[in-house]
């Protein structure tokens, strides 16, 4: 290295940890390395990290010893200042990287090797992936799966610091949105007030998530537009903001200078049958449990005939456009929770949304999010 590592987001020994659980996978599948061009395999193992990671890069993880990366040459400042390891390669604007990359995996993994490849990478292209394929004829690439990411859904306290520090940064964006959310103003003012809020906050990342007013508070995955605020109006809010990638996030409906009775004791049932779902959670419960309390709940209260989206699911280290880990809770679910994975659980309603950020404690479950749960009047 040219550098001391100065900036890393962990200490060395968190990513050495990873590592050896990384290393173990691969022993069990009996294959002699990785390679990766997922950013989140990347980062969460090796250390490094470039906001250029939508550019050619690579990790080459042995089964045995330290990993390798090949990134661009401009990122040589990143790579001093926040690779945990050692062995780097570069390439140069004009290189064949295809070469670059057969070069290094032939060096770490040698040239027959069974080589673990993460094929539903968003960076891999089939151009990319055929020609990996004829430059390592004499081994073989082994799609692994979600295997890294599934390691990922297992947060260390390190990491559920920086999800803790997202989720203040979150709230902060909440309370702008809120105070934005007045007749007059357009869904573009509140979203300007969100992200400066949770940037001023230590946010890293602007996006507010679900911002949508009107017709479109009845449907997830809104996002700001011209469309002017009413006196009456419901607007759906999700501040989104990550903290190194690491990301928290809440939902709430706001209501714009008004509030019938009926729409309070609407949020405030919708508000106790969460909590209910929410106190269910705890290492070793399975997860349709507190999804079945959701659902049965939810169709009781008459507000719709059907519900089918999930209740829960993994957050973590997420890097655009990733939004979330391969787990997530259905009345289909096999798994159990567990101590260090860490949830977005919500729901909607009609026009109704609340959610919150978790994570599984030794004993039950802590909020991440700490915003007052209820509906919100803007004035």
């Amino acid at each position: 290295m040219t550098g001391k590592v100065i900036s890393s987001w962990f200490e060395k020994q968190e990513y050495d940890a990873r590592l050896s659980k990384i290393q173990s996978e691969l022993r069990e599948r009996n294959l002699d390395g990785l390679v990766t061009f997922q950013p989140e395999t990347i980062t969460w193992t090796t250390g490094y990290y470039t906001r250029a990671y939508t550019g050619f890069q690579m990790a080459v993880i042995p089964v045995v010893g330290e990993p390798s990366i090949l990134c661009r040459n401009v990122s040589l400042y990143y790579v001093d200042r926040t690779f945990a390891y050692t062995d780097f390669k570069l390439w140069k604007d004009g290189d064949n990287k295809i070469e670059k990359a057969i070069e290094l995996i032939s060096s770490r993994l040698g040239k027959n090797a069974r080589i673990g490849f993460e094929a539903d990478a968003w960076p891999v292209t089939l151009s990319l992936y055929q020609s990996l394929v004829a430059g390592l004829s004499n081994s073989e690439l082994v799609d692994v799966g979600d295997m890294a990411a599934w390691l990922r859904v297992f947060k260390s306290p390190a990491e559920i610091e920086y999800q803790r520090l997202a989720a203040k940064a979150a709230e902060a964006g909440m309370t702008a949105g809120a105070h934005a959310a007045i007749a007059g103003n357009n869904e573009r003012d509140v979203s300007a007030a969100v992200c400066a809020a949770m940037i001023k906050a230590g946010s890293d990342h602007a996006g507010p998530g679900v911002l949508s007013s009107g017709e479109r508070a009845l449907h997830l995955h809104g996002g700001a537009t011209d469309r002017v605020l009413k006196h009456g109006d419901t607007l759906q809010l999700e501040p989104t903001p990550h903290v190194r990638h690491y990301n928290a996030r809440f939902m709430r409906t706001i209501k714009v200078g008004v509030a019938t009775d009926e729409e309070y004791e609407i949020a405030e049932k919708l508000i106790l049958l969460q909590d209910k779902a929410i106190k269910a959670v705890a290492p070793g419960v399975r997860a349709t449990e507190p999804d079945r309390l959701y659902r049965d709940a939810i169709l009781e209260t008459g507000l719709t005939d059907k519900y089918t989206n999930k209740t829960f699911y993994s957050i973590g280290l997420m890097m655009d456009p990733t939004d979330a880990d391969p787990l997530e809770a259905t009345d289909k679910s096999t798994w159990k929770f567990e101590v260090g994975m860490t949830f977005h659980t919500y729901l909607l309603v009609r026009d109704f949304g609340f959610s919150e950020t978790i994570t599984v404690t030794e004993n039950s479950v802590e909020r991440l999010t700490n915003y007052p749960r209820k509906l919100i009047l803007a004035k």
